[in-house]
């Protein structure tokens, strides 16, 4: 199935074999991988905020400012190109799908797929997404509240990295060891009380480490966000929080 971020690598293949060194926006969940896809093709992954009409808004702004932006996509499937006066029009990226099928088919003098066109697509092992609802008026305060402490909860982890450029909530790098990379993702709804969670790894039980960890040493703290979504997903029925005599999240790893 060609979809999400191997939807978005198959479209940032055309248009950077076209447009060398080009942007491609994107939303802020897509993987590690199509950065290292994208990358690899001398293109420049803007990686921006969820929402189709953020990414095409700043695919817009930055192509006005003289930075070659031919596509902004987002992993829902919503995308827009230059070349189509940045229409969020489904169906002429399927044409332009069609014709590379077509064209790639023509090349290699024997039917291909897309999948063929993307077969340097590194993919996570695993992928999970976690919604915690903000229970409390002001939910977007307590919302920011909890971003500008999670940021300072993961610089105390030895073996996370926050991103250096973040557009909504924190990004963050986990060494998985033996260079494999995991990351996560947490942000905020901008309309509704939620907190979003994005996992993704590269090792068998990655996201469970990853979560487990966040919710256990962080999140449990907030007694006004409800975490049992997540909890109950990943089957953690003993669930406790690790604190200190404080009150504080057990910061040892």
């Amino acid at each position: 199935v060609i979809n999400k971020s191997a939807l978005i690598a198959v479209l940032s293949a055309i248009v950077l074999r076209d447009s060398p060194g080009a942007t491609i926006v994107t939303d802020s969940v897509t993987t590690n991988g199509l950065a290292e896809f994208i990358e690899a093709r001398g293109g420049v992954h803007f990686r921006f905020k969820r929402g189709y009409k953020n990414v095409i808004e700043k695919a817009v702004e930055l192509n006005a400012a003289g930075q070659e932006t031919p596509l902004a996509i987002e992993t829902s499937g919503h995308g827009a190109m230059k070349e189509n006066y940045m229409l969020d029009d489904g169906a002429y990226l399927a044409v332009k799908m069609v014709i590379e099928l077509v064209r790639s088919s023509l090349e290699a003098g024997s039917k291909t797929s897309l999948a063929t066109i993307i077969s340097d697509l590194k993919e996570p092992l695993e992928s999970r997404e976690f919604r915690f609802q903000i229970d409390m008026p002001d939910f977007q305060t307590g919302g920011r509240d909890i971003l500008a402490a999670f940021k300072r909860f993961a610089d105390s982890v030895p073996s996370w990295t926050v991103t250096d450029v973040n557009f909504e909530g924190y990004r963050v790098d986990v060494d998985e060891g033996e260079g494999r990379r995991g990351w996560l993702l947490l942000r905020q709804s901008l309309h509704d009380p939620v907190l979003a969670l994005n996992v993704e790894s590269e090792v068998e039980g990655g996201v469970m480490a990853t979560a487990e960890k966040l919710l256990r040493k962080f999140m449990c703290k907030y007694n006004y966000v409800d975490i049992t979504a997540a909890t109950d997903a990943l089957g953690l029925e003993d669930f406790s929080c690790e604190i200190d005599e404080e009150g504080n999240p057990v910061l040892e790893y």
